[in-house]
């Protein structure tokens, strides 16, 4: 059943700043100066989106470009019959929300949503059901209408724990579908168990609401598996993909990237290149992650601009140094010749110490060529039971993280907190842990990360704090 949301989280934030407004009119000019500070804070509060008892994880955000005050939000449910919906119109200020892809015409999804939104104001929404389906949404992502069932060929999942969840019976033949839109095409893009291969297809965009056929799906010339990877559309109709390989283990790994020249043309994808080599396995366990693992979460970002580095293809993926030391980073290289050269990879995480940082994202503003990237970063848990810390234990309580590069990916400016407390997957006990991905979402200046928390730091997780997971999000503004 839908359910409207309260505009309670809003009212209350636009509350404390009057109320520190206020008061900042009887102190002294310093106090004034910490008012103003606090006001000009680029981390707007987090806002507990799903508010649902039961865990929520794996998710996706998209902002319409048409009119970013709306957002729409999907994820995982633990008992895979359905998906968790929610969509804003007022800038993630306050949410509407249902349950989606639990029969009908949506079909039975188990898990694993993708969702992007094009200049069109068309929402795409990928997922896992019986195949990979694809559904449509024109009315800012508050209901989607299906439009292709993609048939992966078949075989057995081979990411172990969750096929063992309940209602995961119904789990297709694919894994980590990844979906992207811009530039007259839509483009997904998945993992077939039967052949271990990455497939993709994609279809041509000519207005909101008219999307043509899917194309046959694609293989990427790759060598053997891949898998946890994802698609772009570059500025003359090009489409790469990139995953890695292999698919299990706790490393190193291989990631390849593979180019089809023409996108939607005849050429079809070139033969793969190996870009980049990684310690982080398809499985790689780390105590944040002690039941599911993490892999390597390889994602793009293709700058369309027309700007300054339009043509600039970003790619984002997880390092280890030294290898099974935990010590994980999120890197970025980029490429300006469609793959034939990438430059030298960059860290983007800032801290000094030697804790894990995982499962990253990053998105790129289409209104400035700014690119940001999100993660779960366990820097400030030392096992000493202070702010970062629940339980004495060290590096297995993370909390999300955030950061912008202005110039192009050379540098990225000083590393923004983003959730309000500390979250700990094992207390969730939701055999995925937070899962294998989150959401990131950027457009006119603000990035929206979308995380599993359990913290419960704005004091509505109906499970209690530090039980199940609800899903989060905050407004980040970078000038």
């Amino acid at each position: 059943m839908r359910t409207l949301r309260s505009a309670s989280i809003a009212v209350l934030s636009l509350a404390m700043v009057a109320g520190v407004q206020a008061g900042a009119r009887a102190t002294s000019p310093a106090r004034a100066m910490g008012v103003a500070a606090l006001l000009a804070r680029p981390v707007g509060p987090n806002v507990n989106v799903s508010r649902m008892a039961g865990n929520q994880s794996e998710n996706t955000i998209a902002i319409d470009p048409t009119n970013p005050n709306r957002i729409a939000v999907t994820s995982n449910l633990e008992n895979a019959s359905g998906l968790f919906h929610g969509w804003s119109t007022d800038g993630g200020a306050t949410w509407q929300t249902d349950i989606i892809a639990d029969g009908g015409g949506l079909g039975f999804a188990c898990c694993d949503s993708s969702m992007v939104a094009d200049n069109y104001g068309n929402f795409f929404l990928t997922y896992l059901a019986s195949s990979v389906y694809v559904a449509l949404s024109t009315d800012g992502g508050a209901t989607f209408t299906r439009i292709a069932a993609i048939k992966p060929e078949g075989g057995v999942p081979h990411r172990g724990p969750r096929a063992g969840k309940p209602g995961y019976s119904r789990l297709p033949n694919g894994d980590q579908p990844s979906i992207t839109a811009g530039n007259g095409e839509v483009w997904v893009t998945w993992t077939s168990f039967s052949t271990g291969a990455v497939q993709a297809a994609g279809a041509a965009v000519s207005g909101l609401g008219q999307v043509g056929p899917f194309s046959a799906a694609e293989n990427a010339q790759g060598a053997g598996d891949g898998d946890y990877g994802d698609v772009a559309i570059g500025p003359d109709g090009e489409v790469m993909v990139v995953y890695q390989n292999p698919t299990g283990g706790e490393g190193p790994a291989s990631i390849y990237t593979d180019l089809d020249p023409d996108g939607l043309g005849p050429q079809g994808f070139q033969p793969a290149k190996l870009t980049q080599v990684t310690n982080v396995g398809g499985f790689d366990y780390i105590p944040a992650q002690a039941g599911r693992s993490v892999d390597a979460e390889t994602e793009f970002a293709w700058d369309r601009t027309g700007g300054a580095h339009n043509g600039r293809l970003y790619l984002l993926y997880t390092s280890e140094f030294p290898q099974e030391s935990n010590d994980m980073d999120i890197q970025v290289m980029y490429t300006d010749d469609d793959g034939t050269t990438w430059s030298s990879p960059v860290r983007v995480n800032d801290d000094s110490g030697t804790n894990s940082q995982f499962n990253p994202r990053i998105a790129l503003d289409p209104t400035t060529g700014f690119i940001a990237l999100s993660w779960y970063d366990c820097r400030n848990d030392l096992g000493t039971h202070g702010p970062g810390d629940t339980n004495g234990i060290p590096n297995d309580d993370a909390m999300v993280y955030g950061a912008v590069s202005k110039n192009g990916g050379v540098s990225f400016l000083p590393n923004l907190r983003v959730a309000a407390r500390p979250s700990n997957s094992a207390d969730a006990q939701n055999g995925i842990d937070f899962g294998d991905y989150e959401g990131l979402a950027y457009y006119g200046g603000n990035f929206y990360p979308l995380w599993a928390d359990n913290s419960n730091s704005t004091h509505d997780n109906p499970d209690g704090t530090l039980h199940e997971l609800d899903i989060y999000t905050a407004k980040v503004h970078v000038h």
